[in-house]
């Protein structure tokens, strides 16, 4: 799930999964980051989900998917649409 908040130069987008679903650690990677591994990873939040938000550029499309532990890719199905294998995001 991706929740966005609109600020004055850049829009902050909280990538967020269920706790534990997948196990193990998770990260987001996309064009934001260089697509790094443990750039921006998940950490638990209060209510039960994980998450971590990232401030991008407004007016911008940005690919990203998340790789968990063992190696495992996956995508988002609230994700603006995809670029091949990978998530599209608007901001």
């Amino acid at each position: 799930m991706l929740e966005r908040r609109h600020r004055k130069n850049a829009t902050e987008v909280t990538f967020v999964l269920p706790e534990g679903t997948p196990p193990g650690p998770v990260s987001v990677v996309g064009t934001f980051n260089g697509w790094q591994p443990g750039a921006h990873v998940l950490e638990p939040r209060d209510d039960g989900t994980r998450a971590v938000t990232v401030a991008l550029p407004t007016k911008g499309t940005h690919t990203f998917r998340y790789l968990a532990a063992g190696d495992y890719w996956f995508n988002d199905e609230g994700a603006d649409g995809h670029d091949g294998q990978n998530c599209r995001l608007s901001t």
